[in-house]
């Protein structure tokens, strides 16, 4: 075999997160096969453990870009944060998943396994520089994710929420594949950077309709893993019922990693035709607001109504798309980050507040927990304030970013019917602190248990990013500005 066939040791280093993960999957994966009934499985700690090794990894591998196995993965700023960004989700996760799958008597190995696979893929996304790759690396992510999903099998919740959500990936997936087939015939190349070069140095000969197509077809892959409209409708039914520390996965991992590769895609490799596709993702973007925004109000389960809110806070990000810009891309990274703690900590609250089969996740059932449980409440109200764009919170600078790369993309309208938007959001936020703080207390508070040591811990953790991001935005932004360039 030719020597430059090869892999070097500086290009496998580059992928040493994954495969860190990788294999610390297929360890669980044999331990759990191997452990006998009745014996305690220490998978939580070996998860929590790889995933500080894949952190230390990340950043390593960071600290020496480039590409590697023949440009098809490219480390830089940009994938690097969303790495890191994806990790801390899965650390998250981990930590408040323990008390959950005891008191559910699940399989704990296999759950563990399955959330280290998943990560392996959304890892691989944030890297990819090559269109099959983005490919693999969305199926690892899925298949994981649909299995996580339906986890609990003796709930026909679970059961329903994996199979809508792997038909309805699936369909979505055979769009994105279908375009980068199309994409490959016109070019002659499924590499991002080398699609932008051979548009860029045949624009005048190139079938614009048919590259048009292939972007479109894309786009229909990418709006459906960020629950973008008309693509969201199987987040709701998904998020509601899958048990609740995979919906905060769900709603922060996948989803970062997704805008990531979307993001990446459309501002690099389909950058030359930007004035074809910006006024479909114009829409796109203040239907998504719209749409999540309108439809959390009427929601009585918090589950639901978070889901819709996140289908919301996708149109956000979709305007810093629009912008096309490195300010808009600052934007994105800046804006996710704060997204996920704050949307991560108020899945938390639940995981333990709703016990055992989720029975109580209705707005309604968290009335007195300001009064019963005051820590929770406290962690729970930070995120609410966040997530409406208060100031001194993480999303409030997240926000602010977002628009002002708008406003500097002269996209007025759409920053204005974002901002009307975001006044509508502060409704169904400030909802849910009425019924903490100003309702007596019903059933649910009376007999609510204190939150495990794990799910304590992401509250605070959570609660503690979302404050420090909103006081020294900075941490996070200088970085980000700094990887904004996405453009080799």
């Amino acid at each position: 075999m030719p020597t430059n066939f090869m892999p070097s040791t500086e290009e496998y280093f580059r992928i040493l997160p994954e495969l860190i993960l990788t294999l610390a999957g297929v360890l669980i994966m044999f331990l759990e096969a191997l452990r006998k009934e009745g014996q305690k499985s220490n998978a939580g700690g070996v998860t929590l453990a790889t995933l500080v090794a894949a952190l230390i990894a990340a950043v390593m591998a960071g600290g020496s870009p480039g590409p590697a196995f023949h440009d098809m993965v490219f480390v830089d700023g940009f994938g690097t944060f969303f790495r890191i960004l994806v990790l801390v989700v899965g650390l998250l996760t981990v930590l408040s998943s323990q008390s959950y799958l005891e008191r559910h008597d699940a399989q704990i190995g296999e759950y563990y396994g399955l959330l280290l696979f998943s990560l392996v893929g959304q890892s691989l996304l944030c890297v990819s520089n090559e269109l099959m790759m983005v490919f693999i690396g969305i199926e690892i992510s899925s298949i994981a994710s649909y299995i996580m999903a339906g986890f609990l099998r003796d709930d026909k919740r679970n059961n329903e929420s994996a199979l809508k959500y792997f038909l309805l990936g699936s369909f979505a997936t055979a769009f994105l594949l279908y375009g980068v087939a199309w994409i490959y015939g016109i070019t002659g190349t499924t590499n991002i950077d080398g699609i932008r070069q051979a548009l860029l140095n045949n624009l005048p000969a190139v079938p614009l309709p048919a590259v048009g197509a292939a972007a479109a077809l894309m786009l229909v892959g990418f709006a459906f893993k960020v629950s973008a409209v008309p693509f969201q409708a199987w987040a709701p039914d998904v998020y509601q019922g899958a048990p609740a520390p995979v919906s905060a996965f769900m709603s922060a991992g996948p989803k970062a990693a997704a805008f990531a590769v979307f993001t990446r895609v459309f501002l690099t490799a389909f950058g030359p035709i930007a004035n074809r596709w910006e006024p479909i993702l114009w829409i796109v973007a203040l239907a998504t607001m719209i749409v999540g925004n309108f439809a959390a109000l009427t929601q009585t389960n918090i589950k639901r109504m978070l889901a819709y809110s996140s289908i919301a806070h996708a149109g956000y990000v979709l305007v810093a798309i629009v912008a096309h810009s490195e300010a808009g891309t600052a934007a994105v990274m800046f804006y996710l980050a704060s997204y996920a703690f704050m949307n991560v900590g108020a899945f938390a609250a639940i995981v333990d507040y709703s016990r055992r089969n989720e029975k109580f996740v209705n707005i309604s059932d968290l009335a007195g927990l300001g009064q019963k449980q005051p820590f929770t409440a406290s962690m729970m109200t930070i995120y609410m304030l966040s997530l409406i764009g208060v100031p001194l919170t993480a999303g409030f600078f997240g926000k602010f970013y977002i628009f002002k790369a708008a406003l500097e993309s002269d996209l007025i309208w759409l920053t204005v019917l974002g901002l009307l938007n975001s006044a509508v959001a502060a409704y169904y936020y400030l909802r849910i602190l009425v019924v903490m703080w100003m309702h007596e207390p019903g059933e649910a508070a009376e007999s609510a248990p204190e939150a495990s040591f794990g799910v304590k811990a992401v509250l605070f953790g959570s609660a503690l990013a979302t404050l420090v991001l909103g006081i020294l935005p900075s941490l996070v932004l200088d970085f980000a500005n700094r990887s904004a360039n996405i453009i080799k």
